[in-house]
């Protein structure tokens, strides 16, 4: 259990740590300015997009994770039967 605990605060962590660059770049190639209120949805937008592509590939990885976790467990499990 305090594995995965572990790891949503390591995951949480680089989500905040990635909002800063994210915000810096996009204001410097499209040269927004964050006074604007619209120019603060279209980043906001754009980092909500960015962070629910960035869930799908998390979870895929949790997949592999917990499916390569299962079957190694399972190999294990023949070994020290035999």
């Amino acid at each position: 259990m305090s594995k995965r605990r572990d790891l949503i605060q390591i995951l949480l962590i680089v989500i905040i740590g990635m909002f800063i660059p994210f915000l810096v770049s996009i204001i410097i190639a499209f040269g927004l300015d964050i006074s604007n209120m619209d120019h603060l949805l279209k980043i906001g937008s754009t980092f909500l997009w960015f962070l629910i592509i960035f869930g799908i590939e998390l979870f895929i990885v949790f997949l592999y994770f917990n499916i390569t976790f299962r079957i190694a467990n399972k190999k294990l499990d023949k070994y020290k039967s035999k």
